[in-house]
């Protein structure tokens, strides 16, 4: 299989039709595109759990790894509380590698109010590269819980900040040089500095306030894979107007570069949302200094259509993130 997140089918067939067991307990567990489980605790009040893996960027992992939990959390509405870390290091690493992964985390969640609760490091040739894998703990009260299968047909479809940040921030610093010879010095620090926008936990807190129906962090897979995965969640159809889509200048200049689609590039720090009002989610948006659009609504039916002025093409399953390729 290709590098990135198993694809859909591979994940039916061979995974989700093999798990059998299941608890009362579990308010939501595994499917396409629910970032966390949810575990009822008090009549009130519920656990948010979420998982996820660091391995596309060497470069500010321990800062990724917290803000890309965070953000699965607050994609549910919750309240972020604290984080399980397992470090798998290569034998070619050095006690100073473990201690600026550290405090990159211990950083990241001094912003964020969260506190590591404990977790296992441990050095293994069975990685050649170091590899952060993050169980991250949140909690919601059961009546403002979101998840990425709310929306609704005759919803408006919301996106705060730009597509592909993220994915744009890590190849300007992983390339650095090369893109040098093509982009000025300036050009570029704005485009490594996009990673002040990957938090997602202050739009998700207006959003919630809004009436928001369904929240899904833009993650692997870019725009294109979080529409595929909210429509599959929620089974609604999708209208989407192309030119609606925010995308920043730096973005489109990187990824033309580098002949990448940047609706198919990672993008943590944007959120895709749905609501009955999206205008008026923006609205709300802005005023906390969001910037955010409407970019189309949900419709009846199973059709993911991309509205291009007169063309209309159809969404694919997602397919690997744009970002590996600049590792070939």
């Amino acid at each position: 299989m290709e590098i990135g997140k198993v694809p859909e089918i591979v994940l039916k067939r061979s995974v989700f039709q093999q798990m059998h067991t299941r608890r009362e307990e579990v308010l939501v567990g595994a499917g396409i595109g629910e970032d966390c489980a949810v575990v009822q605790l008090a009549p009130d009040e519920v656990f948010v759990l979420s998982t996820d893996p660091i391995t596309g960027t060497e470069k500010d992992m321990g800062k990724l790894a917290i803000q890309i939990t965070a953000n699965d959390l607050a994609s549910a509405g919750a309240e972020p509380v604290g984080v399980l870390l397992t470090v798998l290091l290569p034998p070619s690493s050095e006690e100073a590698l473990i201690r600026k992964l550290s405090e990159e985390v211990d950083h990241a969640c001094k912003e964020l109010g969260m506190q590591v609760m404990g977790g296992h490091t441990e050095v293994t040739a069975v990685v050649n590269q170091p590899l952060l894998s993050v169980t991250g703990v949140g909690k919601v009260k059961k009546g403002a819980l979101v998840t990425t299968g709310g929306a609704q047909v005759g919803d408006d479809v919301v996106v705060s900040k730009w597509i592909g940040i993220e994915g744009t921030s890590i190849i300007a610093k992983e390339k650095e040089e090369e893109l040098l010879s093509r982009f000025s010095r300036p050009f570029l620090q704005e485009a490594k500095d996009f990673d002040k926008f990957l938090s997602v936990v202050p739009e998700s807190k207006v959003a919630v306030l809004s009436g928001v129906s369904a929240m899904h962090d833009v993650t692997e897979g870019g725009i294109y894979g979080a529409l595929w995965e909210l429509s599959e969640a929620s089974h609604v159809g999708l209208e989407i107007e192309l030119k609606a889509i925010p995308i920043r200048q730096e973005t489109v200049e990187i990824c033309e570069y580098f002949r990448l689609n940047p609706y198919q590039l990672i993008a943590s720090g944007c959120m895709l949302m749905t609501a009955k009002d999206g205008r008026t989610l923006v609205s709300n948006l802005k005023k906390a200094g969001i910037h955010a659009a409407v970019i189309g609504r949900c419709v009846e039916g199973k059709a993911k259509k991309i509205i291009n002025g007169e063309d209309t093409a159809y969404l694919e399953r997602p397919k690997t993130d744009e970002l590996y390729k600049i590792y070939k």
